[in-house]
Formats: structure tokens, C-alpha cells, sequence
């Protein structure tokens, strides 16, 4: 499956689960927005803290949607390399392996 394919999935899977938990959701929704229109780092500087803490967890799905994200805010391959080294530092040899992901990820969508 590519990765575009496995965010439209993922992207469905969540339409389903917001109509089952809305209040929950919902809540989740508002405190993205708030976190990501508040404060004095850009959006694009939040997707990477973002995407460093998704490789460290070994969360594939937010990889996916963190580099879909950075690529919209105007990162660059060359940025998101410099993280995955900071997220690999941090996490060790499974960091190896997710970062691998989040580079295979913006190739495709890249492409």
C-alpha cells in the first residue's frame, strides 16, 4: 500500500470515528487548531516537533499525516532530513526504522 493510500484510509477511519465519538473528537479538533494558531513557532516548526515526537513514539500513521503537513507549510527535504537525524538521536535504532518511513513517505508525495 503507498503512502498516500494508507492516509486516505487512516483519513477514513477517523471520519468514522469522529461520528461515533464527536464530543471527543471534537474536543481533540479544537485543541490542535488552538495549539497550532497559538504561540511564537510557525506552524511548519510545530509539524516538525510533531513529526520528531511521531518517529520517537513509532506512530506511522502521524508520520504520514506530519510530512503531508510539513510539505503544505513549504518544508524542505533537506529540513525534514536534519529532524530525522534529531528524532534518531533521541530514540535510538526504532527511530532508525520510522525515519526511514517519514523519508519514504515524502518521496512519494513528492513525486
Amino acid at each position: 500500500m503507498s503512502y498516500k493510500e494508507k492516509i486516505d484510509e487512516m483519513r477514513s477511519e477517523l471520519r468514522v470515528l469522529n461520528r461515533t465519538i464527536p464530543g471527543a473528537m471534537g474536543g481533540f479538533g479544537t485543541l490542535s487548531k488552538a495549539v497550532k494558531e497559538n504561540g511564537p513557532l510557525s506552524v511548519k516548526e510545530k509539524e516538525y516537533v510533531a513529526l520528531g515526537m511521531a518517529v520517537v513514539m513509532r506512530c506511522e500513521p502521524c508520520i504520514n499525516f506530519h510530512v503531508e503537513a510539513l510539505m503544505k507549510a513549504g518544508a524542505t527535504r533537506e529540513e525534514l532530513g536534519d529532524v530525522l537525524a534529531m528524532a534518531i538521536q533521541m530514540g535510538g535504532g526504532p527511530s532508525v526504522m520510522y525515519a526511514g518511513h517519514a523519508l519514504a513517505c515524502w518521496d512519494e508525495l513528492a513525486a
